[in-house]
């Protein structure tokens, strides 16, 4: 219970924890930075580390005068480990996904149903699923994952990987750049990262309601 109350505040307040590490380790945020990242989009079991709050929270820092952080550094950095990130995920998913016991913690979400619900789903929607995950939370983490499990043509998952990654940190960074630090956005931070958790989470409530009512009419 203390760890899921340290992470909520560690996403919540990611402003004040980012400077703090700014300020210890300077130029090397850029590796921790990298590593939230990779590790949030490259395992599976890591859905809950920060994504597009740390990107925008970045980008207000980078702006600063002094900053230890520059713009077009954090871009590549981040993109970099963006792009990584699913790639390892779905190669981690095309390797053990349809080995997984059934009865172990993991097997609970990930069975054979569900990989061939997912692949039915990627097979009519395509690689745009990729595109479109980035910007859910833990969609984001489970997407490539599944993709790799069932089979998701790589050459499609790749394309839209690069594409996926490049506008999700373009658009997050880019508007902790630009809006980060106006003075209503700075004195509300905490108020804006949960803004951002709940724009980014809406996609998944349309999505659930849009399933109960389906499965209604089907009744």
């Amino acid at each position: 219970m203390d760890i899921i109350q340290a992470m909520i505040s560690f996403i919540i307040h990611i402003d004040q924890h980012l400077v703090e590490i700014i300020n210890t380790f300077g130029v090397w945020t850029y590796v921790i930075i990298f590593l939230i990242v990779f590790i949030e989009t490259g395992l599976v079991i890591f859905p809950f580390l920060p994504g597009d709050s740390l990107l925008f929270a970045a980008g207000a820092l980078a702006v600063l005068p002094g900053s230890e952080l520059n713009i077009v550094v954090l871009l590549i950095v981040l993109w970099v480990a963006a792009v990584l990130g699913d790639t390892v995920n779905y190669h981690i998913g095309k390797k053990v996904g349809t080995s997984i016991p059934p009865d172990s913690w993991l097997g609970k979400f990930i069975n054979q149903e569900k990989m061939d619900k997912a692949e039915a789903f990627f097979n009519k929607h395509g690689g745009k699923t990729i595109f479109i995950a980035r910007f859910m939370p833990f969609i984001r983490t489970f997407a490539p994952f599944v993709a790799g499990a069932s089979r998701m043509n790589y050459r499609y998952f790749l394309n839209y990987n690069l594409l996926g990654a490049t506008v999700w940190v373009l658009l997050c960074t880019m508007a902790g750049y630009f809006f980060g630090n106006i003075p209503v956005v700075k004195e509300n931070f905490s108020l804006v990262v949960l803004g951002i958790i709940f724009v980014s989470i809406l996609p998944m409530i349309f999505s659930f309601i849009k399933s109960k009512m389906d499965s209604k009419k089907a009744k």
